[in-house]
This record gives structure tokens, C-alpha cells and sequence, in this order.
């Protein structure tokens, strides 16, 4: 049984734990990283990547085979980013096999027994597999097999309307698949009503069908037919995909060992990302809240400040975007419109600009859209944007909300037309356009300069 002693200890090589890994080892830390599965995680192999390559996949006219032969291809070229040839040239030393804690400062690995000044958990999460009866005893996927399937679907059942069942719903219907999915409560149901309800129409006018408030109480049939008893009728299908969310992946870790706490499904840590042994971080998916691919990567940039540089360093949510990347896209930071009003009453400002004002929306046929941002006291405290690049469009108020700007801020920006960035600046428009045009007082101020100017 050999021991090392790195400076960092990093459990898990998805897109939080190689940031981690990466970073300190570029900045001359000693690095081991753990990962017992595939190099890269779940981003990589079943979630971000492959998921967006199937949507692009199914836009163009492509047989469900070379899809997924796209597909892989596009997993194939970045694979090399995140493996463990890369990382070892970076000065990592990698080790491919899953950590479990035998105390509190120890860490065993294989063969290996692991003391290291600090440890960051990166272990993400996996699909959540619900207790639905008869569930088991069918066969059915998840996100973390349907990249393989290589048989298209005739009528795919998918039990979950968030965003990983919603994108795989329209990419299989584009791909030529019979698509019914069930959702227990609302579809997109975690953004603003009236944009999620854009998508959901969007993609009923695909051919969709979407039940929803719908329960599904029990599974019967066998390969090739299936059968969704749900609390108001029943569905058959195909195929079934799950895509009811997620959980954390902590089994093996042996936590208790290590003198780490799980709170309501999730390893409890503090503003800096400690958990209750102060030697280890968590970060990602682990620490519940947003589990999202740029939340890692946030965290990790928040933790290596802490470890190597020994900064006070907290991680805040405020400025954390997300979006659903269907067509027309959805994206959001910060407050939707109801949480506003819920926190901020009369202070609160609701601008809006429809996508069929953008010049761009108009040339590129994309007119489908709409933005609302929140705003107290002059700056923004959230935005909701359904429509063509929702998911690029957001970025742009996710940096506002990040540095405490003010709507001033960007309507001073200057962007090249035509983009639809510039929907980003008509919102603004649409917020200080009553101050200027429909306020009588700056009328009169105008008139009183006019008569002095030579």
C-alpha cells in the first residue's frame, strides 16, 4: 500500500475536478486526481456535449444512425481536452480508480492510500432513478445510454419535462420520432411561466405531445411496447427515456469516515465551499442548487483562490445563469418576474422587448421571442429571454448582475448592428425611454436649453 501526499486532493474528473486539477497544477501545485470512471464526466459523456450535438444534429436533414455517429464523433474531438494524457503533461498525476475516506485526513484509492492538505469532491451526479412500479422491470434509458441507442425510436415515452426531457423530446421528433412526454407538475416548470410557455408551444407545434399535472403511477410491457399507466390515462410507446432529475453521486465516498455531512440530498458546505471537515471542499452537482457544467466551473475558480492563494473567497448565486437549449432556446439569471414581485413589491421595474422589434429576428426569420428584466433602483436583479441564442443573450446580464451594474451600463455599450445582441440594448431602451420621452419636465429642460443656444 503505497502513500502520497499531495498539496490537492481532487475526487472526480468532470468539468469542476479537472478545472480544479488543471488550475492548481499550472500554478505549481502537487496534484493527484482520482476518477474511477470516464475522464471528462457526465458533461462530456452523457450530458452537455452529447445532448447539443444531438439537437444540432437533428436541424439538419440526418438519419437517426448518423446522428448519433455525429454525436460521437463530437464527444470524440474534445475527449483529448479532458484526458488523462492532457492532464498528466500538465503535471497531474491521475489515478483511475474511485476515493473513499478512512478518516478524516485519509483517502484511499486502489492501492493507494492518499494525505492531502486539502481535497475537493467533484464527484457530480447521475440520473435519478424514481420508484414508479414496474419501472425495473422494463427495459428503459436514461441520459446516460439513449446517446447510444442506435435503433430510432417510433414513439419515444419520456417520463420528465425539465430541460434534458424537453431537449431530447424535440430532438427526437426532428429526427422522426412519435415523442409523448409526461410531467408530473409544469414543464420547464423552474423558469417564468409565460417563456416557458413560448418553448412548450414551440414544440407542441412539432408534433409533441406534452401531458402535464400528469403522474406516471406504473410501467407495464416489454421491449418495443410500452405502456405509461399514468393518474389520468395511459400512455404507450416504444422506448421510454427517465429524465426526472438528479442525484448526487456520494456512494462510494464513505462520507461519515471522513467527517462529512449530507443535508437534504446534498453534501451541506459553507459560503466558501468548505464541508464540515474544513480540510475538504465540494463543488458542482455535489453541493445540490444549480447542478450545471459553468456552476462547477465557478466553484472551482472560487476554491483554488481559497487553496492556493489563501483569499477569502465565497461563492454567490445571484449572477448564476442557466438556459434550455430547444428551439427557440430559454435562458435565465437572477429573479424571474414572480420572485421579484415576491421580494420586491412596488420598487420593482418590468421592461420587455419582443424579438419581432430586432432587425436580426427580422432577416433570420427568429421573430419567436421575448425578454423581461427586473429592475430596483436602476439595476437589473434578474432576466428571462426566450428566443433564437437565449442561451448567449443571457451572458450579458449575468455580467451585469456579477459586477453591479447598472441598466446605465449597458445602454452605454455600443453593439455592431445587426446582431441580436441588440435586443439586449432595446430592453434598456424600453426601460428609459418613459424617464426621457414621456416625462414633462425633461420636455421643458430641452425647450429652456433650445432658447439659449447660439
Amino acid at each position: 500500500m503505497a502513500t502520497i501526499k499531495p498539496d490537492v486532493l481532487v475526487i472526480g474528473a468532470g468539468s469542476g475536478g479537472l478545472s480544479v486539477a488543471a488550475g492548481a497544477a499550472q500554478m505549481g501545485a502537487h496534484v493527484v486526481l482520482l476518477e474511477g470512471h470516464k475522464m471528462g464526466g457526465d458533461c462530456l459523456n452523457y450530458g452537455c456535449v452529447p445532448s447539443k450535438a444531438l439537437l444540432a444534429a437533428s436541424k439538419v436533414q440526418m438519419g437517426y444512425s448518423a446522428a448519433k455517429d455525429y454525436v460521437q464523433k463530437a464527444v470524440a474531438t474534445i475527449a483529448p481536452h479532458d484526458s488523462v494524457e492532457r492532464f498528466e503533461k500538465l503535471g497531474v498525476r491521475v489515478i483511475k480508480e474511485f476515493g473513499s475516506f478512512i478518516s478524516p485526513t485519509e483517502v484511499k484509492a486502489g492501492d493507494n492510500i492518499i494525505r492531502a492538505r486539502r481535497v475537493v469532491i467533484a464527484t457530480g451526479s447521475g440520473p435519478l432513478i424514481p420508484k414508479i412500479p414496474g419501472l425495473t422491470d422494463v427495459p428503459f434509458y436514461t441520459n446516460e445510454n439513449i446517446f447510444d441507442l442506435r435503433e430510432k425510436p417510433k414513439h419515444l415515452l419520456i417520463i420528465g419535462g425539465g430541460p434534458i426531457g424537453m431537449e431530447m423530446a424535440q430532438a427526437h421528433r426532428r429526427l422522426g420520432c412519435e415523442v409523448t412526454v409526461i410531467e408530473g407538475q409544469r414543464a420547464l416548470g423552474k423558469d417564468d411561466p409565460e417563456m416557458s410557455s413560448i418553448v412548450l408551444q414551440s414544440l407542441r407545434n412539432d408534433g409533441i405531445t406534452i401531458v402535464e399535472n400528469t403522474l406516471a403511477e406504473r410501467i407495464l410491457g416489454k421491449a418495443g411496447n410500452i405502456e405509461v399507466k399514468t393518474s389520468h390515462d395511459s400512455v404507450k410507446g416504444s422506448h421510454l427515456l427517465v429524465a426526472v432529475g438528479r442525484k448526487i453521486n456520494i456512494e462510494k465516498l464513505n462520507l461519515t469516515a471522513g467527517g462529512i455531512d449530507v443535508r437534504s440530498c446534498a453534501i451541506k458546505v459553507d459560503e466558501q465551499l468548505k464541508t464540515t471537515n474544513k480540510r475538504v471542499y465540494a463543488i458542482g452537482d455535489v453541493v445540490g442548487g444549480l447542478q450545471f457544467t459553468h456552476v462547477a466551473g465557478y466553484h472551482a475558480g472560487v476554491i483554488i483562490r481559497s487553496m492556493l492563494f489563501a483569499f477569502p473567497a465565497k461563492a454567490k448565486t445571484a449572477h448564476l445563469p442557466w438556459a434550455t437549449y430547444t428551439d427557440p432556446e430559454l435562458a435565465q439569471v437572477g429573479l424571474t418576474q414572480a420572485q421579484a414581485l415576491s421580494r420586491y413589491g412596488e420598487k420593482l421595474s418590468i421592461v420587455r422587448f419582443d424579438f419581432a422589434g430586432s432587425d436580426r429576428a427580422i432577416t433570420d426569420s427568429k421573430i419567436m421571442g421575448l425578454i423581461k428584466v427586473m429592475v430596483v433602483k436602476g439595476r437589473p436583479v434578474g432576466a428571462s429571454i426566450v428566443g433564437a441564442g437565449a442561451g448567449d443573450l443571457i451572458g450579458l446580464w449575468s455580467m451585469a448582475m456579477a459586477n453591479n451594474l447598472k441598466m446605465s451600463a449597458i445602454a452605454s455599450t455600443v453593439l455592431p448592428y445587426p446582431s441580436m445582441g441588440e435586443v439586449n440594448k432595446r430592453v434598456v431602451s424600453a426601460y428609459f425611454s418613459p424617464m426621457l420621452f414621456d416625462n414633462i419636465m425633461v420636455k421643458r429642460f430641452v425647450r429652456l436649453v433650445q432658447r439659449f443656444l447660439p
